[in-house]
């Protein structure tokens, strides 16, 4: 990890503030352990308000000058920053792996999404497309403009330390916009090596300052950011009551904001289901990062024709898991980010118990050799209801309840009945409940598949959920368009000046 650490331009300590080469940091220290063996893998120098203001400030300078670049330009540095991470691929796959606690496999994929994004952002730069709209006058024209916001703030989680912002940042620079990102104190270092990535094209491209800034630390530089009249865009993701404040906080001042927050994903599985293909969705969209995915399956709700056979497989597919070292690429499960995170999972399986919900997979935490981070847990099964409170509530662990339902009516209000509105699947051979699923009457999520599970989304697709999840969109689609201001322009080129509606104004 040592020569990684190194080849990404990471040290035993780190300025934790970037507006490009230049490096900076006055505030308290941030340690970062991982959750794979406990080990300080290194530290950051955390950022000050004044700190804060200085990349204000180059931010402010470079959206001046980036914002009169042609966007196929900016595409074509943002293609460079996705070569970049071609090359380095393994070493920062490698980095998310060790310092968040997924596995290398999904450390790898999330690098392979930042490539993605950044390929869609390229062929996005030729295509910020407008319209032409027939004028109700004679000799107008009248159309529609998108133009740059100017400094857009990223807010980032732990779970997804490289991959979201990317999301966002690629898409908003080739938009002509310049970025401020903020990542998760559980998992700065990643952040860094990001930058540094970054800095390489730019300095290839002799790319001024403030492009692409980052300053790490704690609420308080989230609340800077949500509360600075200067940033007309902050996305945020993260828990339901970050967003709440955050939300506030941006809309008080008539900011934007996109917000990505919890999610308390169900996967339907009806009687003509594919039970095979059904497994395997739903055993790796529950355990998938130990359950720390905000597209984490959290419900299943099962026919009570296939209810048995459906348990019986589980618990026989949860009982092949292996829980270990993530970068060991035989195990299935890695560590939860934290003692913290093991304590609420902890909390939430005795609150199963105590709603009078039935363990059929027992959890734990894992101790003795391989396990001395403290951070290992068991995936739990449980039997549950829909109504009872830990259900209704997410928890950012492995812990998977299941239920049963009679009709597919049923089942579908049992899945929209929670406050989160993020992923959701359908598993079934028939057209008619996919197409049911589907359509107005179904799933009130952001995101509803049929035959795949409720997590992996692809960065084609506008990514994000309804309800307590913050109604946020981005990467794919036309999310781009969150990240500009719309304009409607009217140009006259005729000889007098005839009023809309027919107005008559004579002088």
């Amino acid at each position: 990890m040592e020569n990684i650490l190194k080849s990404l331009g990471l040290k035993e300590v780190n300025e934790g503030c970037s507006t490009g080469n230049n490096w900076f940091a006055s505030g308290e220290v941030i340690e970062s352990y991982s959750p794979v063996d406990g080990k300080l893998i290194g530290k950051v120098k955390g950022a000050t308000k004044a700190d804060y203001l200085k990349i204000v400030s180059s931010a402010k300078d470079a959206f001046v000058y980036w914002r009169s670049i042609p966007a196929p330009k900016r595409g074509e540095f943002v293609r460079q920053f996705g070569d970049k991470l071609r090359e380095k691929k393994a070493e920062l796959g490698k980095l998310v792996s060790y310092e968040m606690g997924k596995s290398y496999q999904e450390g790898l994929g999330e690098v392979q999404e930042m490539i993605d994004i950044c390929d869609f952002a390229v062929g996005l730069s030729r295509q910020l497309y407008g319209l032409t709209i027939q004028s109700e006058r004679a000799n107008h024209r009248m159309m529609e403009q998108w133009h740059p916001l100017g400094l857009v703030g990223i807010i980032s989680a732990f779970n997804f330390p490289v991959a979201v912002w990317s999301w966002n940042t690629a898409l908003a620079w080739i938009c002509g916009n310049v970025c401020i990102w903020k990542p998760s104190e559980k998992t700065p270092l990643c952040s860094i090596a990001c930058q540094h990535i970054w800095n390489e094209v730019a300095k290839e491209n002799k790319l001024p300052e403030g492009i692409s800034c980052l300053i790490n630390g704690g609420a308080e530089i989230g609340e800077l950011l949500s509360t600075d009249a200067n940033v007309p865009l902050v996305s945020a993701t993260g828990s339901t009551r970050m967003g709440r404040i955050v939300g506030t906080k941006v809309a008080e001042r008539f900011g934007k904001s996109i917000l990505e927050l919890g999610g308390n994903n169900a996967i339907i599985i009806t009687e003509n289901a594919d039970l095979d293909n059904t497994l395997i969705g739903a055993v790796f969209g529950a355990v998938g990062t130990a359950g720390q995915r905000c597209t984490t399956t959290r419900r299943l709700i099962i026919h009570e024709s296939v209810y048995d056979k459906v348990k019986e497989k589980l618990v026989k597919a949860y009982g092949q898991l292996k829980i270990g070292n993530p970068l060991d690429e035989t195990n299935h499960v890695g560590p939860l980010i934290d003692k913290g995170a093991v304590k609420g999972y902890l909390s939430a399986i005795e609150s199963v118990i105590s709603e009078g919900g039935k363990i059929i997979v027992p959890g734990g935490v894992l101790e003795g050799k391989g396990y001395e981070s403290g951070c290992y847990v068991k995936p739990a099964i449980a039997e549950a209801k829909n109504d009872m409170r830990i259900v209704q509530h997410e928890t950012f662990a492995p812990i998977l309840y299941i239920m049963k339902y009679k009709t597919l009516a049923e089942a579908i209000a049992m899945q929209n009945d929670v406050p989160q509105g993020l992923s959701s699947a359908i598993m079934t051979l028939n057209i008619r409940e996919a197409e049911l699923f589907l359509s107005a009457a179904g799933s009130d999520c952001g995101i509803a598949n049929v035959n795949i599970g409720t997590s992996g989304a692809e960065i084609g697709g506008a990514f994000g959920g309804e309800k307590e999840t913050g109604g946020g969109r981005e990467s794919g689609s036309d999310s781009w368009k969150a990240y500009m201001r719309r304009q409607t322009n009217t140009v006259n080129y005729g000889n007098t000046l005839p009023l809309a509606q027919g107005i008559k104004f004579d002088l």
